[in-house]
């Protein structure tokens, strides 16, 4: 049988060790934020395995702006950036509504506890160190979407279950 340009193993052959991406993680969102270029190639290199879209931006500001333009379902997250830190990314999208439940994982060369402690503060949902290991990187990823897309799934079934209930009520007989 022709492999099709859709077939898995067609984009790239996976190792025993990387299991395969689950159909619901495919086409999710990625956006990773890093301002160092080598680092960042690193990274979208690394993803290119999921079946996911990846954006980048360069600095907390242009972050920030393309999450608002098309918000992601997974935010890979550097620390130390020129014009607005990882930190205050992070604290800005927490505690905004529109934002506050996209998973952040942030990327970081710092490892003393007081950095992590203002991570955590900041709102974080993970961490991984510099310099990232590809396994490492795509576990936590291919985690954090599930959580997330299960977390919507879960939102849509109240919401259905809601809308049956409030409709029974009004329903006579």
């Amino acid at each position: 049988m022709a492999r099709t340009p859709t077939d898995k193993a067609s984009k790239r052959d996976k190792s025993p060790s990387e299991p395969q991406d689950e159909p619901q993680l495919a086409g999710s969102k990625i956006l990773v934020v890093e301002d160092n270029a080598q680092h960042l190639e690193l990274l979208v290199a690394y993803l290119d395995g999921l079946q996911c879209q990846v954006r980048t931006a360069s600095d907390g500001i242009e972050a920030m702006d393309k999450i608002h333009d098309d918000p992601p379902d997974l935010i890979l997250l550097d620390v130390m950036m020129p014009r607005m830190s990882g930190f205050e990314v992070c604290r800005k999208l927490k505690t905004d509504p529109g934002t506050r439940d996209i998973p952040i994982l942030m990327v970081t060369a710092l490892n003393e506890m007081t950095d992590i402690e203002r991570g955590v503060e900041s709102g974080t949902d993970d961490f991984i160190s510099k310099p990232v290991n590809r396994l490492e990187l795509t576990t936590r990823v291919r985690s954090l979407l599930r959580v997330r897309h299960l977390k919507n799934e879960l939102e849509r079934t109240l919401a259905y279950l809601n809308d049956v209930e409030s409709r029974a009520r009004h329903t006579p007989g």
